[in-house]
């Protein structure tokens, strides 16, 4: 992949899902393009509904779009048959959701170590352990290394999240509605997390949220608003 080229390329995706009444339903995402650059933060706002989970989804290649194309580092993700698509997930995408999906019964650092698990890079491997503890220290959590989630605040199992996208080193964090089950002082903590996350890590940062005080600290807000997704300026 050449330097210049965007980390991301979306191209004409349209996103259509079945109709209840039978028929063509009226597609989710009509025509979406935009390119992401390495080191970006960009933020995607729209109303509930309006496809951007479904959108960041295809991004993440968690599904596949009815048509259009997503690259991702170069290759186009319609190409690649289900065993590389995992692979290059794993390796090179970090996902966040607004649920933290931590294994209750494990503990922080074997949470955030359990995308190792399936990462094909012996040198990512190798040193997996040692960065988890870095990083966990890096957003306050080097005391809780032992602790189970029940253990630990919501913002804290999201910090542990955050770090466990973070493990493989992808090039590309996605979160989806990261702060939505946080309380306001936990939301602008972690916002601020992933701001200065992007900032250190050169890591591009694509965000779907509800909040603006979290979309405002990108540096690129982009609106989804019927199936059109539209540079957006923050006030």
């Amino acid at each position: 992949m050449s330097a210049d080229e965007p980390l991301l390329k979306v191209e004409g995706v349209v996103k259509r899902y079945a109709s209840v009444a039978g028929g063509e339903a009226a597609p989710v995402l009509a025509g979406v393009s935009f390119t992401v650059g390495r080191g970006e933060s960009v933020a995607i706002v729209g109303p509930s509904g309006s496809g951007k989970s479904t959108l960041l989804n295809l991004i993440g290649t968690l599904d596949q779009p009815t048509s259009g194309q997503v690259w991702l580092i170069g290759r186009d993700l319609s190409r690649l048959p289900a065993r590389e698509l995992a692979a290059l997930r794993n390796r090179h995408v970090g996902l966040v959701f607004q649920a933290h999906y931590l294994l209750p019964q494990c503990t922080v650092l074997e949470n955030v170590l359990i995308p190792v698990l399936a990462c094909q890079n012996e040198v990512v491997r190798d040193g997996a352990p040692e960065r988890a503890r870095r990083l966990l220290q890096r957003v306050g959590l080097a005391g809780r290394l032992s602790h189970r989630p029940g253990q630990l605040s919501g913002g804290e199992r999201q910090r542990v999240a955050v770090v466990r996208a973070l493990i493989n080193e992808p090039e590309l964090l996605l979160a989806d509605e990261p702060t939505g089950a946080l309380d306001r002082v936990s939301a602008h903590k972690l916002g601020e997390l992933l701001v200065e996350l992007n900032r250190e890590l050169g890591v591009t940062l694509i965000v779907v949220t509800h909040s603006l005080e979290l979309a405002r600290r990108m540096g690129r807000i982009l609106e989804l608003r019927d199936g059109a997704l539209n540079p957006l300026e923050a006030d």
